[in-house]
């Protein structure tokens, strides 16, 4: 028998994500008290501790701060994805998210690579933000 991929659970804290990734939007908690982008998603900002924000619009461009190829399943259920990478993204607005790099062989990933998101629906109810690479443009790089 094989096992189902997990899948997120929307809760009153990230269900603006996952209704805006459904949409093809990458939207981000984004504090109206302090204006700092965040993700994970949560009900206080962790820069000034206010309650109150806003779902921003997101660019979806980043750059691969670091990444790890997986040769060993942490689930069976990802099995038969073997080897796949996860990919720790920092947007252009701050946060880093967690994903996978689409369409890309292990030995072209890079630290710096510039990616945008791309969303890969997982069932008919959570579509998964990814991210595959881009070309360079002047200027849009993260400063390291």
């Amino acid at each position: 028998m094989s096992q189902l991929i997990p899948t997120p659970v929307p809760n009153a804290d990230n269900q603006g994500f996952w209704d805006a990734c459904a949409r093809g939007e990458l939207r981000l908690q984004r504090c109206t008290a302090c204006r700092a982008w965040r993700h994970h998603p949560r009900p206080m900002c962790p820069a000034c501790g206010s309650f109150d924000y806003e779902w921003g619009l997101a660019s979806g461009r980043g750059v691969v701060h670091t990444f790890t190829i997986v040769h060993r399943p942490t689930l069976p259920a990802f099995e038969d994805r073997l080897p796949y990478n996860v990919v720790v993204v920092q947007l252009e607005e701050g946060p880093f998210m967690v994903s996978n790099l689409l369409d890309c062989a292990a030995e072209a990933i890079a630290i710096g690579r510039p990616v945008e998101v791309v969303f890969e629906p997982l069932d008919e109810t959570i579509v998964l933000p990814k991210f595959r690479l881009r070309a360079a443009t002047t200027g849009q790089e993260i400063d390291r």
